[in-house]
């Protein structure tokens, strides 16, 4: 099926590989954003986005934009966010306008102008604290830390007798535990989807994105994904910083799987309704995958430099349950992450970028961010 899809915020890293993933099926796509420079640098086009791409520049704020950017429009792929847990804690404004109102902005225009299907991009940081079990075998949802403003070097969560807790997959019943300004964006945009869709006739899916990375990321945004953060300080010969003791776990999925989703999640009936996490289904910690990265960038000398304080809004491990999207979606992650490491490395060498890590922690710290 041929449809002409609009990307929100498809510019960006994610979005340019979801329009890759969707002209290959035989669809036109058009591209709405706002090419912040944050992200983007000063450019009129960013230069990896596909040239067949129709990209329209504008904020998904401005209401008339994105009338404009729906006209003739068969579904809708929701991307347009600011991303960051550590700098929503301060920007408030811009991440709640951008992403929550932003998504109000487009629905309200989508009851005049309405689509097949909207698919929403969502985010693990809704979970909070990702599923425990407790020493009696009983799963906990509500995990919580306990130390991190009394300068205590124990980050794992234990439950009410102090007991520890060892961290399992978190499926998609958990229920949310809404730990930073980001996170709560992250699950209005969820909500307004699937309470906006259904009563105009409009098929609404939403898809949980844990670490995403790949070629093509934003290298100068010290608020980016992990992988992005580490490359960039490896490329400018500086040890990848990491906070608390970085024995932290997530979840990696590569960019190539998560555009698949994306275009699936665009066809398929099973889909309409759901929300569905994507991920690799593997757990790692944060230091194994900054020495992984650094090896596969010839930087074996850079070991990690462990920080030792907590980001106000972090969570200690959160990793991927994907048996509801490999049942309902048929997604199953492909992409071995020792060569996804180095197909990034490879494109890294190839770049520049300003290392903006210690200010971003600076930022952070002058707030009273850091514990």
């Amino acid at each position: 099926m041929s449809e002409t899809v609009l990307i929100t915020g498809g510019a960006g890293f994610i979005g340019r590989f979801v329009a890759d993933e969707l002209l290959a099926r035989g669809n036109r796509v058009r591209v709405l954003d706002s090419l912040i420079e944050q992200v983007h640098g000063q450019v009129d086009r960013p230069p990896l986005l596909n040239d067949e791409v129709e990209l329209i520049r504008g904020d998904v704020r401005d209401g008339d934009a994105v009338s404009r950017a729906l006209d003739g429009v068969d579904s809708v792929v929701h991307l347009a966010a600011e991303v960051g847990v550590g700098q929503s804690m301060y920007e408030v404004e811009r991440y709640t306008s951008t992403n929550d109102v932003g998504t109000a902005v487009l629905f309200e225009k989508l009851i005049d102008k309405p689509v097949r299907r909207v698919v929403t991009a969502s985010s693990m940081s809704i979970y909070g604290e990702g599923l425990y079990r407790d020493a009696d075998g009983n799963l906990v949802e509500d995990a919580e830390r306990r130390g991190l403003r009394d300068g205590l070097s124990n980050w794992e969560p234990v439950d009410a007798q102090g007991r520890p807790l060892a961290p399992v997959a978190t499926p998609e019943w958990k229920r949310p535990n809404l730990a930073s300004i980001y996170a709560l964006n992250k699950y209005v945009q969820e909500r307004t989807t699937h309470i906006m869709a259904a009563p105009y006739g409009i098929e609404g899916v939403c898809l949980r994105l844990f670490n995403v990375y790949g070629p093509g990321q934003a290298l100068s945004n010290p608020y980016t994904g992990v992988l992005a953060i580490f490359a960039s300080r490896l490329l400018n010969g500086q040890q990848p910083m990491i906070f608390e003791d970085g024995e932290q776990r997530r979840d990696f999925v590569h960019v190539s799987d998560v555009a698949r989703a994306f275009a699936d999640s665009l066809t398929l009936p099973q889909a309409v309704g759901g929300t569905f996490n994507i991920g690799s289904g593997h757990d790692r910690s944060v230091t194994e995958v900054a020495t992984e990265l650094a090896r596969a960038m010839g930087k074996n000398d850079l070991t990690p430099e462990v920080v030792g304080k907590a980001r106000i809004g972090d969570i200690r491990h959160c990793f991927c349950d994907t048996g509801l999207a490999a049942e309902k979606l048929d997604f199953r992650a492909t992409q071995d992450f020792t060569q996804g490491l180095a197909e990034l490395a490879e494109w890294v060498a190839e770049q520049t970028a300003e290392d903006k890590v210690a200010t971003m922690r600076a930022e952070l710290e002058k707030r009273g961010l850091v514990a």
